[in-house]
């Protein structure tokens, strides 16, 4: 028999949970599909949360901030006080940046228990497949629903299915975590690995997490080539295994609504792309896009709601940051020469606000 649900959500990351949790709290009935056998693992993330008042900064239109980021202490691993950007010739610019470090695997975990706790139902081990006659397909049987929302990543099925655009370009990166004591601040190293490739050093407790990132269009050589090289040149050795993911580096797709489904997080572009922040992002979308879908449960008001609410809030600093990444594409990511360059012209208050989604020029 086919299954029915007001809110189907697929994906259980913090943009799925979210949004599960809002729909259900609406009175909606929520299913959740998780294609694993557990929420958050494996870990492919930087793991690193803003402050409440770094995310405010970066997206001032946003309200109620205190209830969607009340995150028990328990989950913030270590305090960050500021971010080092490293230049190809290795000269440090110090910025203050204040947030936290997390473990990705129990901070998703977190969400998803509010949003069963709030009345969603998760399902692990069943992967959504396709729609078929307003029908979702899974490998474990078909789903009427009323909303679908899509938090199923930057190659989101939902979003194919719903004919809505898939994210362009997105780099790749490795990541996994090394022992050591480090100072309460991130690393950020431009050039030096390769042109168009970046690292990170982000200080947790007693750990770090690390990886690597670049643009194919500019890089020559492998992921795993650039990734071993960042890691021999600081003398670490992965204590976990390494996981790669592919990170939206070209802002929000066009349009994230169609019919009767929605996309959101990583599968909506909703990542900030000078940086590949994502996480407060994908919480304040899900949270707009829950609440719009319990609204249009109860009382059918239209999904385009979450469409002009989420672009209201975060829609034009998305934007600036994407353009400031498509000048550094132009510009700085050639080769480590251009990167050095760059970031001496710019300097420290003009690489703030490239780290905060604020123009740069003039």
């Amino acid at each position: 028999m086919t299954e029915k649900v007001d809110v189907l959500v697929v994906g259980s990351g913090p943009a799925g949970s979210v949004a599960a949790r809002y729909a259900a709290m609406s009175g909606a009935t929520v299913k959740v599909l998780e294609r694993r056998p557990k929420v958050g693992v494996p870990v492919r993330c930087g793991e690193f949360m803003p402050s409440d008042q770094e995310i405010q900064d970066m997206f001032p239109k946003l309200k109620d901030i205190d209830t969607l980021f009340n995150i028990p202490d328990e989950l913030r691993c270590r305090q960050i006080i500021g971010i080092d950007l490293v230049n190809p010739k290795d000269k440090v610019t110090k910025l203050e940046f204040s947030g936290y470090t997390t473990d990705r695997d129990r901070f998703d975990q977190y969400l998803a228990q509010l949003a069963q706790e709030a009345g969603a139902e998760i399902s692990f081990n069943e992967s959504f497949d396709q729609l078929k006659d307003g029908v979702a397909v899974t490998d474990k049987g078909e789903i009427e629903y009323k909303v679908l929302i899509g938090a199923d990543g930057p190659g989101s099925r939902v979003a194919q299915s719903l004919g809505l655009k898939r994210n362009m370009n997105p780099y790749p990166a490795f990541t996994t975590q090394v022992k050591g004591d480090f100072d309460p601040c991130m690393k950020m190293f431009f050039g030096g690995i390769a042109p168009g490739a970046y690292g990170w050093i982000i200080p947790k407790d007693g750990r770090a997490n690390v990886g690597v990132g670049f643009s194919p269009k500019f890089a020559k050589d492998s992921l795993k080539a650039y990734f071993d090289k960042f890691m021999d040149r600081h003398g670490f050795e992965a204590d976990c295994k390494v996981h790669g993911k592919y990170v939206p580096s070209e802002g929000p797709i066009p349009k994230t609504v169609s019919g009767n489904g929605m996309v959101v997080g990583d599968a909506a572009g909703q990542v900030i792309s000078v940086n590949g922040g994502g996480i407060p992002l994908a919480m304040i979308a899900g949270r707009i896009c829950g609440t719009v879908a319990g609204e249009n449960v109860r009382s059918g008001a239209s999904l385009e709601n979450y469409e002009s609410q989420w672009r209201d809030i975060m829609g034009k600093p998305l934007k600036t940051a994407a353009f400031n990444k498509k000048l550094a594409d132009i510009f700085a990511f050639r080769s480590d020469f251009t990167t050095n360059m760059c970031m001496g012209i710019l300097g420290k208050r003009r690489m703030g606000n490239l780290i905060r989604c604020k123009r740069i020029f003039p």
